[in-house]
């Protein structure tokens, strides 16, 4: 007998990723795509086609947000998978597709909800309410009010918008002349002490309001750092040490005081001196290949277990190996066009390596950003510990090259 049909899911895609692929191979009669317009762009063709076997709904420009959803829900109404689930992965969407939900009579973030895990100053307003250490903060107007912020912590200090991903501009200021090239009126800003210590992520899944298990990331360079070239990676710890933090009691904490019922968690924490600082946390799949390591790590399906809490189904969390495993992003040195780039037959012959997935090929153009998701591709990379799968991962950086003819007086960039 054939098993029953599950939950029909309504998906946010506003870009290629892991996860949406996965859900799109799984099943995909029970999967509806949700588009937005404005991101037409950022869906390349070959997506595109890939996808094109998934009924999807696009959400138009200028127009009003619950117009759409009546259009929507007209439009459904015709179709057998009619979704009563929703799953937004994008960040930057997170407003939208939850108001978009509501509209339609989906699970969803309530407005509160979201300004907690999307305005940072909020985000930040709420960890202290629960306890929480964080890093000394303020909203910022102007440069008057960065400037007494730093009399009273000091510079270093980190300047970003409230609603920032990605480490898109979010700046390490070390003085007043760093602020000439920022403008304060543009966006809506906040600052932060620097703190020092180890940076760490963590990701949990969370069903019915409970977290079934935590999975923390080693970071070997600070996200911040990676925007301005330092190696950008991130290494699921199933072996070996790692934070001292009991990060499960952290993250159920957050989970229970902002009264979240299911979906996926990630969250960066600060440990100095045996204490822990609430960095910043995400109610989404987590990006780059973050989702992908821990499934490597601890042996099991990572994407069928975020399709279960996001589908009102408890994950069946059945591990088997455990190890180190990393993900390290590729570098994009430049906007131009490609002229060469190391094989994927070349990144699986070295040491570790699981997988490696290129972007990019010679001949394409590309477009390099200031953003800690930027990258030319990626590779998996294996170990016992977190050390060793770093000391992997530079000896991969050490022998990946990629050639760009860069657009500025057709220079030529070339990594490392």
């Amino acid at each position: 007998m054939d098993a029953a049909p599950g939950p029909v899911l309504l998906l946010a895609d506003d870009r290629p990723c892991s996860f949406g692929r996965y859900a799109a191979r799984r099943g995909p009669e029970e999967l509806v795509l949700l588009r937005f317009e404005d991101a037409s762009g950022e869906l390349p063709p070959d997506y595109l086609r890939e996808t094109a076997h998934l009924p999807a709904f696009w959400i138009r420009q200028d127009v009003p947000l619950e117009a759409e959803a009546a259009r929507y829900l007209s439009w459904i109404e015709g179709r057998s998978a009619r979704p009563t689930r929703f799953c937004n992965p994008s960040e930057p969407r997170q407003d939208i597709a939850q108001r978009f939900a509501r509209f339609v009579g989906l699970p969803h973030l309530t407005e509160r909800q979201v300004l907690w895990v999307r305005d940072k100053a909020a985000m930040k307003d709420r960890f202290r309410a629960l306890g929480l250490r964080t890093a000394a903060y303020q909203r910022v107007r102007t440069d008057t009010q960065v400037r007494r912020f730093a009399a009273a912590h000091g510079w270093p200090l980190v300047l970003k918008p409230v609603d920032s991903f990605a480490c898109i501009d979010t700046f390490l200021l070390h003085g007043p002349e760093d602020l000439r090239e920022v403008d304060l009126a543009a966006r809506r800003w906040m600052v932060e002490q620097y703190l020092c210590g180890t940076e760490w992520e963590v990701c949990a899944l969370v069903h019915n309001g409970a977290v079934p298990d935590v999975w923390p990331s080693a970071l070997p360079c600070r996200p911040l750092d990676t925007v301005d070239g330092a190696m950008n990676a991130h290494i699921s710890v199933g072996s070996g040490p790692g934070p001292a933090t009991d990060v499960a009691t952290l993250v159920q904490r957050v989970v229970g005081g902002m009264r979240i019922d299911h979906g996926y968690l990630h969250m960066e924490f600060f440990e100095i001196d045996g204490q822990a600082y609430a960095g910043e946390v995400g109610l989404r799949p987590a990006g780059c290949e973050i989702a992908a390591n821990h499934g490597h790590a601890y042996g099991f399906d990572i994407f069928g277990a975020i399709l279960d809490v996001y589908t009102g189904r408890r994950p069946a969390l059945e591990y088997g190996e455990r190890r180190c495993v990393g993900d390290l992003l590729l570098p994009l040195p430049a906007t131009g066009t490609v002229k060469g780039i190391t094989s994927r037959e070349e990144l699986l012959r070295l040491p570790g390596v699981l997988d490696a997935v290129l972007r990019i090929a010679p001949g394409d153009r590309v477009t390099a950003r200031r953003a800690s998701h930027s990258s030319s591709g990626y590779v998996h990379i294996e170990g016992d510990t977190a050390a060793e799968v770093e000391t992997r991962m530079r000896g991969v950086l050490a022998r990946f090259r990629i050639e760009v003819v860069a657009d500025a007086e057709g220079a030529v960039a070339l990594s490392p």
